[in-house]
């Protein structure tokens, strides 16, 4: 793990996370920042700055996941619609040099503003981030790997 990666500092302990799912390859976690409500991030457990190093085997169990995730959230949030994103290096628009996948339950009108419709949490404190956490833990549908 790169020590001055802040995803590293998550996966070793470090520094806080409210982690969805945690396995010997993958986290998924929720996203500190949330662009819209239910914002998770996947990542492999081992760094790879960009997509163009990653393992094709790591990218499938990713996208795996991301399927597993989603059908958390539409569980969780019923969101009419969804993005998946991933980005490669500052032209790209990635912000953390490590790779990882955004997983984001969509509603129209949302404009990926910090509108939070009644009944969803805002981010706040990690008390709030870990209990969204443990609620989409509980909706993730088991491996079929």
């Amino acid at each position: 793990m790169a020590t001055s990666c802040v995803f590293c500092e998550l996966l070793a302990g470090r520094a806080p996370a409210s982690f969805v799912h945690r396995d010997e390859h993958l986290a998924a976690f929720v996203d500190l920042r949330q662009a819209v409500p239910g914002h998770v991030l996947i990542v492999p457990n081992r760094h790879v700055e960009t997509l163009y190093e990653l393992d094709e085997a790591t990218a499938g169990r990713m996208m795996a996941l991301a399927v597993r995730v989603a059908r958390a959230l539409a569980a969780e949030f019923g969101p009419p619609g969804l993005n998946l994103w991933q980005s490669n290096g500052e032209a790209g628009g990635q912000e953390v040099p490590h790779v990882h996948l955004h997983v984001q339950p969509r509603r129209v009108g949302d404009g990926l503003m910090r509108v939070y419709p009644k009944g969803i949490p805002a981010p706040g404190p990690r008390p709030v981030l870990d209990e969204l956490a443990a609620r989409l833990a509980a909706r993730l549908p088991a491996t079929s790997l």
